[in-house]
């Protein structure tokens, strides 16, 4: 009698976790060896700024496989036909291409795709020994362990959100979660690197971080939360093929306001290109999806400038305005070259970039500028020691 065929091939899962755990050795070698001569805090600090880092990498090579068409490189998850890696899935990728030459799996989108899947694993794995050494040392952070706890869950539905994208053929609603899921993992990041920063300056008793008074640090969070939709609405964009859909700026395709169909373009529930009945989408709904990107353009320039003038006139605050600028004024740059120049690899990828840029240095305005018991706060023109 044959013995009974399982009806999950768990391999291929433990293959992708074994060589995610010892990739992850690598930098966790390197953090135990610079701090060497640290306590397991310091360790942890330096392995919280180490995975911001790689997140923030992971976010980029995100956009580069979601620009290079390489989402469906493995049509299948979280394997590549089954396989821990392009080479045991040669043969089947080989047939599909063959099949379809130049379509969505080739052997270069196979690597793209599995290249971004082991450096998201590997993350999750620092994530994992971060959380778990926080709760050993949680009486020595300057944070609850349940920051890195949650940091670790929301890793658990990114891949989640990963998995749905492959397997529900670049659904755009799961697309654009995933990247702002990615944004949100970059910040709660931000904000526990901030963290270990601030216990340092007041054990140091030096001065904070960045002090701002509160109705500056308002703004901030208005342009964070501004930022936010502006990100969700050029994820839209990206994940429904709309970057071309208006020709010329700032008119579209020669008017000021062309025919648009809202209700078809930002109707969340359908598949990629169609319609929810099934019908193909029209172009009047690209057009739409354009259109109000630009629109939410204009506010969130309008938000980012005025703070980034603000944090100029402050003392503390001059080269986060200055930084805050720089990159506001690459993201028009970028967003203008996209449709001048017909959608570039490069100026599409740096408008990702530019976009998780500025996430992050608003998180870290934030957080960097968030009260701590015993700090100093500066207010412009004074200096004010807190009892």
């Amino acid at each position: 009698m044959d013995a009974a065929v399982p009806l999950v091939d768990w391999a291929p899962t433990l293959r992708l976790l074994l060589l995610a755990a010892v990739v992850a050795l690598l930098p966790l070698s390197w953090v135990w060896l610079r701090q060497r001569g640290s306590d397991t805090r310091g360790r942890l600090a330096a392995l919280t700024a180490l995975t911001l880092f790689l997140t923030f990498d992971l976010i980029v090579f995100g956009a580069f496989t979601r620009l290079s068409d390489s989402g469906l490189g493995c049509p299948d998850w979280p394997g590549c036909y089954g396989e821990a890696s392009p080479f045991g899935a040669r043969a089947d990728i080989q047939a599909a291409e063959s099949v379809l030459p130049g379509g969505p799996v080739t052997w270069s989108k196979a690597w793209i795709e599995m290249i971004h899947r082991y450096l998201a694993m590997t993350v999750g794995v620092l994530i994992l020994v971060m959380a778990a050494t926080a709760w050993v040392e949680r009486r020595r952070l300057p944070f609850s362990p349940w920051w890195p706890s949650f940091t670790l869950v929301w890793v658990l539905v990114q891949g989640l959100f990963g998995k749905y994208t492959v397997t529900l053929k670049l659904y755009p609603a799961i697309v654009t979660l995933h990247l702002l899921g990615g944004l949100m993992l970059l910040a709660l990041l931000a904000v526990q690197h901030t963290r270990f920063q601030q216990q340092e300056q007041r054990l140091a008793q030096a001065q904070p971080l960045l002090g701002l008074p509160p109705g500056m640090r308002r703004l901030a969070g208005v342009a964070l939360a501004v930022l936010v939709l502006q990100i969700a609405s050029g994820g839209w964009v990206s994940t429904n093929y709309a970057v071309l859909a208006c020709q010329g700026f700032p008119q579209c395709n020669g008017q000021w306001w062309p025919g648009m169909n809202f209700s078809e373009g930002f109707t969340l529930l359908r598949h990629l290109g169609r319609t929810p009945d099934g019908g193909l989408l029209s172009f009047e709904a690209l057009v739409a999806i354009q259109m109000a990107h630009r629109l939410c353009a204009v506010i969130a320039t309008a938000v980012l400038a005025a703070l980034a003038w603000r944090l100029w006139r402050h003392p503390q605050g001059r080269p986060w305005g200055g930084g805050l600028a720089a990159l506001l004024l690459l993201q028009l740059a970028s967003g203008l070259s996209n449709v001048v120049l017909g959608w570039p690899l490069l100026a599409a990828l740096g408008h990702s970039a530019g976009a998780a840029a500025l996430v992050l240095l608003l998180t870290l305005v934030l957080a960097r500028s968030a009260h701590l018991q015993g700090a100093v706060q500066l207010q412009p023109g004074r200096h004010t020691a807190a009892a």
